[in-house]
């Protein structure tokens, strides 16, 4: 078992806030608060338990290497100068680029975040009933409006940064900038995201998504959980502290001052 210092210094590593912890381990964000300031004396071994077992995943903490393999073609099968008489390197995570990107197979599903890979499970029935009813219900909304924005469904490149080394697929986005739709993938971030959580995705889309939308300029950030059966809201407009929702009834897109509420139970109709 993990000593507290060692969690504290564990989580500096990884670069979690309290509240991503208290997100990724269902330990509320008081009583996580009081265990990691010391304040608890006796924290409940399920928590520790709980804790000791995201600080120590590495799922997502070196990324999906293994895409490796589909890039010993040149010029993207080697990264850097190399010294005289030395092979030029294969690179590894956090060197990978949108170049790499685009030349992986077409039937390689990853995501690129901060140069590095990350494998994209297939989607679930529930996942694509989800995603389908939030997008149909925005569609919807903004024909009824003859509103600007534009809402799309994943598969769809999105490249957040200017830095070559990010694209994201989210599941549902809206786009009220025009401008940044290109033929090829969306430029820059879009003002909404809705990313729905699978077994294998949740770290990332706790906490290296989440800290990516928020730099980028995404406006507001919701994480539907199908396994913990909530939604948590972020509209960064606002801050970067969450609302915590029920996976049920109707919920307010902050983008649209709330005037569209969308309703989650609609999709358990089609199950």
């Amino acid at each position: 078992m993990m000593t507290l210092e060692e969690m504290r210094k564990r989580k500096r590593q990884l670069g979690y806030s309290n509240v991503q912890l208290s997100n990724l381990t269902d330990i509320p964000l008081g009583t996580l608060n009081k265990i990691l300031s010391g304040a608890t004396r006796k924290p409940r071994m399920e928590a520790l338990e709980a804790l000791e077992r995201v600080l120590n995943d590495t799922t997502y903490q070196y990324g999906y290497v293994s895409a490796a393999p589909y890039m010993l073609h040149e010029p993207t099968s080697t990264y850097g100068s190399a010294a005289a008489n030395d092979e030029p390197r294969e690179k590894g995570p956090g060197d990978y680029t949108i170049d790499d990107y685009y030349d992986l197979p077409d039937d390689k599903r990853v995501e690129l975040i901060n140069g590095v890979f990350y494998d994209m499970a297939a989607p679930t029935v529930q996942h694509q009933l989800i995603a389908g009813s939030v997008h149909a219900q925005m569609l919807a909304y903004v024909r009824r409006k003859k509103g600007k924005c534009v809402p799309m469904i994943s598969p769809v490149d999105v490249k957040l940064d200017a830095d070559n080394k990010t694209m994201v697929q989210p599941d549902v986005i809206v786009v009220c900038n025009r401008d940044r739709i290109t033929e090829k993938r969306i430029e820059g971030a879009p003002d909404f995201v809705m990313e729905v959580v699978s077994p294998s995705s949740g770290m990332l889309d706790y906490v290296r998504k989440a800290a990516k939308y928020i730099e980028a300029g995404v406006r507001e950030y919701w994480i539907v959980d199908p396994l913990k059966n909530r939604i948590l809201t972020y509209d960064f407009t606002e801050g970067s502290v969450p609302e915590i929702h029920p996976l049920s009834g109707k919920i307010g897109v902050a983008i649209w001052g709330n005037d569209l509420m969308i309703d989650f139970d609609e999709y358990r109709e089609m199950m």
